[in-house]
């Protein structure tokens, strides 16, 4: 069983960055593929970026692709998203999740473990 914490989200305004963490508990993080997601208020939960377990490969959702960048440290089970150029449509419930899965996962159904949600809200 893992445990995911997410952190870092608020308020911001429009071309300003945010960076969201996610601690994770229970042995072995470096096993699991990560990734993030976002939900806004009535519509889909969306693709947002993913590392995968080992080697460290990673992808980005075509809406944020060259603004947020993801990494892990699994000295410390964590996770990041660096978000930058944040846009007033980025804003959203930001999710982290984790994979058994090998490679980049970018189906939210693939995902076996979810995190509580961090809310990032941008002004314009």
């Amino acid at each position: 069983q893992v445990q995911l914490v997410e952190s870092g989200g608020g308020l911001v305004q429009a071309g300003g960055s945010l960076r969201l963490s996610c601690a994770a508990s229970g042995p072995t993080f470096s096993a699991y593929g990560m990734g993030w997601f976002r939900q806004a208020p009535g519509k889909e939960r969306e693709f947002v970026a993913t590392i995968s377990r080992n080697v460290g490969s990673t992808a980005t959702g075509d809406s944020v692709k060259g603004r947020f960048t993801i990494s892990r440290d699994n000295t410390k089970n964590t996770v990041y998203l660096q978000m930058n150029s944040l846009k007033p449509e980025d804003t959203a419930v930001y999710y982290c999740a984790a994979t058994f899965a090998y490679g980049t996962v970018t189906r939210k159904e693939r995902y076996n473990y979810w995190g509580q949600g961090t809310q990032v809200t941008v002004s314009s």
